[in-house]
């Protein structure tokens, strides 16, 4: 495996060229230069379209992307992520989320043995699972049909089913409701338990090690919810599990034959395709989550196979670290213009940011540029009337993704039609802003970084697609900055430290510490749960 990274390449010094000889060039006049700039610099892979005609981008820096690209042997990385080889460094892991959504049959060798008959297997698990609670066949501790399942988890265990269950709601008919529980301060939990009937209601929790804090957290209170309404016996009944720790669920009393299995090769954040994607299923149903991953099998393929300047992931990663590393944008906004995918930025943040928020290379060695946007956004509309009067005339600037669905989600075309308008207006105003401006006040400078991802309909082969292209554009940024996506050591260090702080906020008038700032918050800690008793 290559270690070095898109600064050790001879392409990088051209990049520079390239973007210095952009830099006094409007995007205006890159239209002007190229009357057929639209077609050449847009592309349709599976169900998407991808506009990045208003990126500042031009073709000299686009060949020394793709220039970049080959000197990395970015095609030889992507090969070794779908072979199967132990790509994740630091852990000595295959990466292998595409297994989960591989459609050839033959084997899959992670050190020797053949994966697929066990995802194979496991998939028709927890979609027979998914359909029997469906169907009301598999049954409560009273003999009643689930009319409500609570996905018990956070992180990559809550982020992208949330997010996806939301997103796809339309197409979510003849099933239970399906709610999200992931804060350790217990309020969604309380928020999804006011009302529901504990007779009628499926716990599942999501936690690789059955040991997660705010997991376990959550898990307890729901099971002590069921408890006082049902007793013991009827624990069995109404909890499964994603997990491996078969003696942390034996001692909690998930059901035996509601227990799904997860792999180290599937990282959390990827993990939508595995069982943790099975209150997905549970929403979708068997035909839905399949089309789901058949979505998602559409890009894997593409993007083994498209050459550069027509592969969407390739493209959308490159001029993501254009953007970070030669325009100088520190963030990404995500604008939907689909309420369906108001979650869709934060399932972004994890990835992108817990991916490639890192600060060395593979081999242990300083990054020797930037690495990573900042990643954030809102339903486009509503962020219209917030924070884009920032991003058209503030000093601070950032690279824009703009989404948008050409058919409503909810059979309100009138509406999306709006929406549609909205997202196209905008575009043009960051792209080209407002020359000349009636006063200083109200000029609009343009030349901001955009990108218009378009789709027909938001159903679930699409939801795949969107989701595998934006997994695969981050190992493409992973590989120009030469870290590893695949890996999360920067969460475990706050994790470590909060199990012990937690006895001492539980009894704070009694802590004993050395840190004078963790002291003088536990007084506080005291001083005011006191006054509130």
């Amino acid at each position: 495996m290559s270690l070095i990274s898109g600064t050790d390449t001879q392409a990088w010094g051209e990049l520079q060229r390239a973007a210095e000889a952009l830099r006094a060039v409007s995007t205006g006049e890159l239209f002007a230069r190229d009357p057929w700039r639209f077609a050449q610099h847009s592309l349709e892979a599976g169900l998407l379209f991808y506009d990045y005609s208003r990126q500042r981008v031009d073709a000299r820096a686009l060949q020394a992307l793709f220039a970049m690209a080959d000197e990395l042997g970015l095609r030889a990385r992507i090969a070794a992520m779908f072979a199967g080889g132990i790509i994740n460094v630091t852990e000595q892991r295959a990466v292998l989320h595409t297994a989960l959504r591989r459609r050839s049959r033959t084997p899959l060798l992670v050190e020797g043995k053949d994966v697929m008959p066990q995802v194979l297997a496991e998939r028709e698990h927890m979609l027979a699972f998914a359909e029997a609670v469906r169907s009301g066949k598999l049954r409560s501790s009273t003999g009643e049909a689930f009319n409500l399942v609570i996905n018990i988890g956070i992180g990559g265990s809550d982020l992208g089913p949330a997010m996806a269950v939301e997103a796809l709601r339309a197409h979510s008919h003849g099933g239970p409701r399906v709610g999200f529980a992931s804060n350790v301060d217990g309020c969604q939990l309380a928020d999804l338990l006011a009302g529901a009937d504990p007779r009628r209601t499926l716990f599942i929790i999501c936690s690789k090690t059955f040991s997660t804090l705010e997991t376990l957290s959550n898990a307890r209170a729901a099971r002590s919810w069921l408890v006082a309404a049902l007793g013991e016996a009827a624990v069995p009944a109404h909890f499964a599990a994603v997990s491996v720790n078969a003696g942390a669920m034996d001692a909690f009393g998930v059901h035996p034959d509601y227990r799904f299995a997860m792999w180290d090769w599937v990282g959390g954040r990827y993990s939508i395709w595995s069982s943790i994607g099975v209150s997905l299923a549970v929403a979708l149903g068997r035909a839905g989550f399949l089309e789901f991953l058949e979505g998602a099998a559409d890009i894997d393929e593409h993007f083994q196979r498209a050459p550069w300047a027509a592969n969407l992931p390739v493209i959308m990663g490159l001029l993501g670290a254009w953007n970070i590393n030669f325009q100088h944008l520190p963030t990404l906004a995500v604008l939907p213009y689909d309420q369906r995918l108001s979650r869709f930025p934060a399932y972004l943040q994890q990835l992108e940011m817990e991916s490639n928020g890192k600060s060395v290379r593979l081999d242990g060695s300083p990054v020797t540029t930037e690495t990573c946007a900042v990643v954030w956004g809102e339903p486009g509309n509503n962020a219209q009337h917030s924070f884009f009067q920032l991003l058209h005339q503030g000093t601070l600037r950032a690279a824009l993704d703009l989404l948008v669905s050409i058919n409503s989600s909810c059979g309100q075309q009138a509406h999306q039609n709006l929406a549609i308008a909205n997202c196209l207006a905008q575009a043009e105003a960051f792209a080209f802003g407002q020359s000349p401006a009636p006063t200083p006040h109200r000029a609009y400078p343009g030349g901001r970084a955009v990108s218009v991802l378009m789709f027909a309909h938001l159903d679930p082969r699409t939801l795949g697609q969107l989701i595998a292209t934006y997994e695969h554009s981050v190992f493409v940024q992973s590989v120009v900055w030469g870290n590893n996506a695949f890996d999360q050591w920067g969460v475990e260090l706050g994790k470590k430290l909060c199990e012990g702080i937690v006895p001492l906020v539980e009894s704070p008038l009694a802590a004993r510490t050395d840190s004078a700032s963790l002291a003088g918050g536990l007084a506080v800690v005291h001083r005011w749960r006191v006054a509130a008793e």
